[in-house]
């Protein structure tokens, strides 16, 4: 007789909507049945091919997944879509939500679409994007579509998780030459100039190339430009066949394994991090006195070195 998790992961596999909507619901609210879910399902995943889709606010990010997502549907593939936007003020919810986004989509089976609010996690990702990436790898969904929330050059967290990495530029949006800087400009695999019909596009492709001349090549890959007009889902296919030529080079290296080593280490460890606070900061009487420690030493009456090393010692005796 199967127990309650092991039904629930098998109704994950089968793709049932409620189940992977419950189960994403456990990982936001870091519910301890969820690890227990993920357990059961990580050795189902690993099948999908992750997209992910950064780049700064205003250059069409969710339009381009929308029309993505439709291409990817008549070529016969599910999708997931998950949009990571900021956290509302009020509810901690997502501002912008699923049934706001991407309606056309709404009675198509072969699509889960997901908001999830940052929560005031940096990045542009939300803390628990990469477990719902793999519970919907799980549900049998051939590509993964992430959306970051779009707060500028510091958003580089996505190529951590991501197989391929779209980063959005459009012309016109203030200096050019802004965009060439560290960050943003150092992840992509695949550069997509939308809004292409805009003045200025020729001159940013002249950028991103000359920017592109002077950039390392990773694993003997120059990143490819793709020019896209994605309210009128122009250039969405050559698109696809950037990625799709980018991903099966990437998964013919001999670095595959290496890179989705160097992957799960730095999740292994945020993985312990998380726990570690967990159990460190977990209940009321460590919150406490973590607030009364603070006082102390915004009061100069204890280093915060000491103050760490109390909380520490207080754990060891655990």
């Amino acid at each position: 007789m199967p127990t309650p998790v092991e039904t629930w992961a098998q109704q994950i596999r089968a793709g049932e909507v409620r189940a992977i909507s419950r189960a994403i619901t456990a990982i936001e609210n870091h519910d301890p049945i969820a690890d227990d879910l993920l357990k059961m399902l990580f050795y189902s995943t690993g099948r999908a091919s992750i997209i992910g889709i950064t780049g700064a606010p205003g250059t069409g990010k969710s339009t381009l997944v929308d029309r993505l997502a439709a291409a990817y549907r008549r070529a016969g593939k599910t999708v997931g879509i998950i949009a990571v936007d900021p956290t509302s003020p009020f509810t901690g919810g997502a501002i912008l939500g699923d049934r706001i986004r991407m309606q056309s989509h709404a009675s198509d089976a072969g699509i889960f679409i997901r908001s999830m609010a940052t929560r005031g996690f940096l990045g542009g990702l939300a803390r628990a994007t990469a477990d719902v990436s793999l519970l919907l790898d799980a549900a049998g969904k051939e590509i993964i579509i992430i959306e970051t929330v779009g707060v500028g050059q510091d958003e580089v967290d996505i190529v951590r998780l991501a197989d391929c990495t779209l980063v959005l530029l459009v012309p016109g949006l203030g200096d050019d030459v802004q965009n060439m800087k560290a960050g943003l400009m150092e992840i992509g695999h695949v550069f997509v100039i939308n809004k292409s019909d805009r003045e200025g596009a020729d001159r940013l492709e002249q950028q991103v190339h000359a920017m592109l001349e002077l950039a390392h090549e990773s694993d003997g890959w120059r990143p490819a430009i793709a020019r896209t007009i994605a309210t009128d889902t122009k250039g969405i296919e050559n698109l696809i066949a950037e990625i799709d030529k980018f991903l099966a080079r990437a998964k013919a290296s001999p670095e595959f394994y290496s890179r989705e080593a160097d992957h799960w280490s730095r999740r292994l460890i945020e993985m312990l991090e998380s726990r570690l606070l967990d159990r460190l900061l977990g209940t009321k009487e460590n919150k406490d006195r973590l607030a009364a420690l603070a006082s102390e030493v915004a009061q100069r009456k204890k280093d915060p070195f000491a103050a760490v090393a109390e909380i520490l010692a207080s754990a060891g005796n655990r």
